[in-house]
């Protein structure tokens, strides 16, 4: 079981980041069927970077401010902007778009629109002065809050492949397939374990569980817009979930739970 586990990870690292993670098996795509399993960890692996830039910004002496500007870049450089992107084309299809097929043709298109523009400005925004918050009452703790985020909203964010057929007869939210029930039930496993990480250093566990039902909470939320919008899943609608659910655990984490 080992070594397929170990396909599975480096799978989602090469999926969801820039990081220079070979192919397994010569496959871009991962297996969703499968893969998910190992979403927990490689989301914490991706967030290291941007918790260790948060880290050495504070140590520095940058104000939190900046250490979290700084933290929250380190992130996008990481992954690539893919969750980001996914969210723009989303609001662009959902606000331009005045039936289904205007609104899944828009949601193709690679330029940024007015409402994609806000949208994004707004996420980074509520991203940005949640980790401010967080980082003003302990940097250690932000950094773990950072990581355990990272990985929470990634397993969340797969919650519309679960309740959505896909709206397009091709695409990334084609060829995403359902997660068989036992990789989902251990990423579960693995992201609440890694709720240890921030309650380690002074996280109220019941802010823990809140950030845990929030991002499942606001991911459903998206799931059920996209069904109204657009009639099933499509990749943006995966990377609009992860946005979401990513702010919302971050909310609740800078509201002290």
């Amino acid at each position: 079981m080992f070594r397929p586990f170990v396909d599975d990870f480096l799978a989602c690292l090469r999926f969801y980041s820039r990081l220079p993670v070979p192919a397994p098996r010569g496959h871009e795509m991962p297996d969703f069927r499968t893969a998910v399993r190992a979403l927990p960890l490689a989301g914490a692996l991706i967030a290291l970077a941007p918790a260790w830039t948060l880290l050495a910004a504070r140590a520095l002496g940058l104000p939190p401010f900046l250490a979290a500007t700084l933290a929250l870049a380190a992130l996008v450089a990481v992954t690539g902007a893919l969750h980001e992107d996914g969210l723009a084309d989303l609001a662009d299809g959902f606000g331009g778009g005045a039936t289904r097929e205007e609104k899944l043709e828009i949601m193709r298109d690679s330029r940024l629109g007015s409402y994609g523009a806000v949208a994004l400005m707004l996420a980074l925004a509520l991203r940005l002065g949640a980790l401010t918050a967080i980082t003003q009452r302990g940097v250690f703790e932000a950094a773990a809050i950072l990581i355990f985020a990272a990985s929470l909203s990634r397993t969340a964010g797969l919650l519309p492949i679960m309740i959505l057929a896909p709206a397009r007869a091709d695409g990334a939210g084609h060829a995403a397939m359902r997660p068989f029930k036992e990789a989902l039930q251990t990423a579960a496993l693995l992201a609440s374990a890694l709720s240890i990480l921030p309650i380690a250093l002074g996280v109220s566990p019941v802010a823990a569980l809140l950030a845990g039902a929030a991002s499942v909470a606001a991911a459903y939320a998206t799931a059920k817009l996209a069904e109204r919008q657009i009639g099933g899943l499509t990749g943006d609608v995966l990377g609009g979930a992860q946005q979401a659910a990513e702010i919302a655990a971050l909310l609740v984490f800078a509201s002290g739970g």
